[in-house]
This record gives C-alpha cells, sequence and structure tokens, in this order.
C-alpha cells in the first residue's frame, strides 16, 4: 500500500503540533518544510542553512535554490511564513550553527553531525502521525503528497501541481494527490444549483 496524504485537516492540524508542542523544533520544522516546499525527502534532508538564510543579513532568504537529486532539474520554492517561523525556532535552538551544515542533522555534534538518514526522518514522521486517528500508511512520502492534496483541494490547478512535481503524466499526478471518490463526490456537491434555482422540488 502506497503512502497516503493526510486529508483531514483537523488531524492535520495535530500532526504539525505535535512536536511543536514538545518544543522539538529540529522535528518541527522538518514536518513543517516537507509540508510547505512538497520536495522529496531525499532533497529536504540535504538543504543546507546557506540555502534559507543570510548570516550577512540576519535574515531568512525569500526563496529556496536547489536541484533535485532525482529528476537533475533546478527548483526555486518559495518560503512562506510557516516554514520561516518553524526554522527561526529550529535556528534559536542552534546558534552556532555554520552556513555550511545541514538544516536537518542528527543529534551528534561537530565532526560527527550529519544529515538526518531517511530512516530517522520516517521514524519522525510516523511517531507525529501515531498521534491522530488515521488508518491510511504514513511515510516520509506523506508530506509531499500530503502538500499537493490540500493544493488541489484549495483549488490550484493539476497542471501546476504536474509543474511543481515534475509530473510529465496528468494520471500519475492524480494517483500521486490520492483523490479519493469522496473528494470527487464533494466537488459535485459544491456546484451544485449553478442556476440558483428554488432547492424545494415541486409536489406531484
Amino acid at each position: 500500500m502506497a503512502a497516503q496524504p493526510i486529508r483531514n485537516k483537523d488531524e492535520l492540524r495535530k500532526f504539525i503540533a505535535y512536536y511543536y508542542d514538545k518544543k522539538h523544533w529540529r522535528n518541527h520544522a522538518l514536518i513543517v518544510v516537507g509540508l510547505n516546499t512538497a520536495l522529496r525527502i531525499s532533497d529536504l534532508l540535504r538543504i543546507r542553512w546557506e540555502q534559507v538564510y543570510d548570516a550577512t543579513a540576519r535574515r531568512f532568504r525569500t526563496h529556496l535554490h536547489l536541484t533535485e537529486r532525482k529528476t537533475k532539474k533546478a527548483q526555486i520554492i518559495i518560503l512562506n511564513r510557516e516554514v520561516i517561523y518553524a526554522l527561526t525556532l529550529h535556528l534559536a535552538s542552534n546558534p552556532d550553527v555554520a552556513d555550511t551544515d545541514f538544516v536537518f542533522t542528527n543529534n551528534r555534534r561537530g565532526e560527527l553531525a550529519n544529515a538526518l538518514c531517511r530512516q530517522q526522518a520516517h521514524r519522525i514522521i510516523k511517531e507525529a502521525a501515531s498521534h491522530i486517528q488515521t488508518t491510511e500508511k504514513i511515510s516520509s512520502h506523506t508530506l509531499r503528497k500530503t502538500f499537493g492534496y490540500h493544493a488541489w483541494r484549495a483549488g490550484v490547478a493539476v497542471p501546476v501541481l504536474m509543474d511543481i512535481y515534475n509530473h510529465c503524466n496528468y494520471l500519475v499526478t492524480r494517483r500521486y494527490l490520492g483523490i479519493t471518490q469522496d473528494d470527487k463526490d464533494k466537488v459535485f456537491l459544491q456546484l451544485q444549483n449553478m442556476g440558483d434555482l428554488p432547492q424545494t422540488p415541486p409536489v406531484f
């Protein structure tokens, strides 16, 4: 079974708040940045501080520039306020980081510090997900899929999401978003009564 997005907004808020409430800023930032950038976990874990923070100007950058490891394509992603706030909390708890340090590192110090591995990131995400009511499969891919699902629900056109994901096929993106029959039903119900006609049928 493939990893699924977190569809329910209340559950998504609980998922995001899990590490925030624990004041575990690295883990909180990992989830927030992943949800708001739609990056693959392999790219997310390779971000360095110099890519998101200008130490000379003492401010966060407006955009993240990177080359995707899988596709080798350049990506430019805006850092929204949720990302910047989460990274601010994370940076404040690690004031001695160097520009070239990875944003998401293991708990070791000095030369032993390195980027989180995929398995560690997976465990972090699974722990937060274990405290929400979902029977869906959750993995590190859930962050990327959740972004697309809620963007689609908010009205973002699928071709735009295809471009964000670097998908060349609409069917791939549709499967990726985890669109269900219930989601499609809601679209039809939202558009009912377009003619603004009376809602009470006549009695025969």
